[in-house]
């Protein structure tokens, strides 16, 4: 009878855009300076094997699977389990696959299930209350935590607690109802009236409790993820569940799939500092002000500026005779926004999608397993990038049909692949490679690799690949415009 934590990674990334985007969503952005750990691994850290629990199962979008294991890896964490979701079908499905996994091994166990994009202090207090809930769950009950309201959000659900359970080490309340994201004066009475509580979307579950209600509840839901489990197949260490399985489940929260409909759940109080970073204005009040009220990140020069968040990590700002603003720039997109706005930061995401433009998915810093390249000049039939390969990166064998290749190494050591020879360049050596042919980079060395590539070409769209052999497993996969 363990105790599994379970990482929700999924996220569009809509709600912190520019900064955020799909495939590289807010858990793996250092929002703040000073940050040492991304939202997720600080997540995977949360609950460690020194503490008593199991290695953590994570769930997480195809798209990130190589970003979730260099982040695990470099804050030391090793994954029990990660399952790789085919496409978004909300919390209920990605719930329901961890309990069916963490059930073939221990259906008396307990899972806590946790965001991977929440802010958390107090790390002793968490563990404590995350101890005293469990016990609460081990009496059958699902179990999530409330957060004592700090004002009337209108972001958050709420909790309206009941009876107080007796019998356990944790302050614990049946929940009487709950509230979906109310508007400003509902919230304002929900405050005022007490009993109520933030919806944190932490949960401790009794495995086999929680599936019995699953059962009960949303059969369907069930037999699609049975299915989709049933059906997953392994790729380099990752659980890739089926997709046809997967995509027939309901698209729905865990919170009105199960939790809304069940009378066997309670409400833990959950004493610590918190905070969901749903969006700029609540970045905004993490940051330290200076006099005037202004959060700033990276470079900025302010003057007769107040209350702004101005948010920069690539060159400089400078606010004059404004306020009440959010500004986030990106070396390839800029947010201004009143502050009153941040929650429909979406709908420009959104418009984006609809025009087809890149800026939703993919920023100017490209993450692939080997590293990640950047853009930094794009003209008519060129381009020049950044490419940086960690140690033991290796890029596919790939050739391209309409570009050239032109590649100069600036730091580091590269093993390089062109036709049928092969070759080591040092810094401030180069090399040429035609259109059409084979060609592959390697970093055989311990410090990251550099490159500076300048393409040339007809056409330059990242989808002109053709891959030979690649390590990572990417051969089937389709390229896109930004693949590589």
């Amino acid at each position: 009878m363990k105790n599994y934590p379970v990482l929700l990674s999924g996220g569009s990334g809509t709600r912190l855009w520019p900064l955020s985007r799909s495939k590289w969503p807010k858990q793996f952005v250092q929002l703040f300076e000073n940050q040492h750990r991304t939202l997720f691994q600080s997540a995977a850290m949360r609950l460690d094997q020194d503490a008593g629990f199991a290695a953590p199962t994570v769930i997480c979008n195809s798209d990130h699977r190589f970003i979730v294991t260099d982040q695990l890896e470099d804050c030391g964490v090793q994954a029990g389990k990660i399952f790789l979701e085919p496409c978004g079908r909300n919390t209920g499905p990605a719930v329901t696959t961890a309990a069916l996994a963490l059930a073939q091994e221990d259906p008396d166990g307990v899972m806590i299930v946790m965001p991977s994009d929440h802010i958390i202090a107090k790390q002793d207090a968490f563990i404590s209350a995350v101890k005293m809930a469990i016990d609460v769950a081990r009496t059958g009950v699902l179990t999530l935590f409330g957060i004592t309201p700090s004002e009337p959000h209108t972001g958050y659900g709420y909790i309206k607690r009941g009876e107080a359970i007796e019998g356990t080490k944790a302050e614990a309340f049946r929940v009487e109802s709950f509230v979906e994201k109310p508007d400003a004066n509902k919230a304002r009475g929900l405050v005022e009236s007490g009993g109520h509580y933030w919806n944190s979307g932490i949960f401790v579950l009794p495995i086999k409790d929680f599936l019995a209600e699953v059962e009960r509840l949303q059969p369907d839901m069930l037999d699609a993820c049975s299915r989709s489990y049933q059906g997953l197949c392994e790729d380099l260490g990752f659980l890739r569940l089926e997709e046809t399985a997967f995509s027939a489940a309901p698209n729905v929260s865990i919170d009105i799939a199960i939790l809304e409909k069940t009378s066997n759940v309670a409400v833990v109080p959950l004493a610590v500092d918190w905070s969901d970073v749903g969006s700029w204005s609540t970045v905004s009040e993490l940051i330290d002000k200076d006099d005037n009220g202004n959060s700033i990140v990276g470079e900025a020069i302010v003057k007769d500026t107040s209350n702004c968040l101005i948010h920069s990590k690539t060159r400089l700002v400078a606010g004059l005779g404004v306020s009440d603003l959010i500004i986030v720039d990106t070396p390839d997109a800029l947010l201004v926004s009143t502050k009153d706005e941040p929650q429909n930061v979406s709908k420009i995401v959104e418009d984006l999608r609809k025009r087809d433009r890149t800026e939703s998915e993919q920023n100017v810093q490209n993450y692939r397993p080997w590293g990640f390249f950047e853009s930094l000049i794009v003209g008519p039939q060129f381009q020049v990038k950044k490419l940086h390969i960690k140690s033991g990166g290796i890029m596919s064998l790939q050739r391209h049909q309409h570009r050239s290749e032109h590649w100069v190494v600036v730091s580091g050591t590269a093993r390089i692949t062109h036709a049928d020879q092969q070759f080591v360049l040092n810094r401030n050596e180069s090399a040429y490679i035609p259109a059409k042919d084979w060609h592959r980079i390697e970093n055989p060395g311990s410090d990251p690799l550099e490159i500076i590539e300048v393409q040339t070409g007809d056409y330059l769209g990242e989808d002109d690949i053709e891959r030979a052999d690649d390590v990572y497993g990417r051969l089937n996969e389709m390229p896109d415009k930004r693949a590589r």
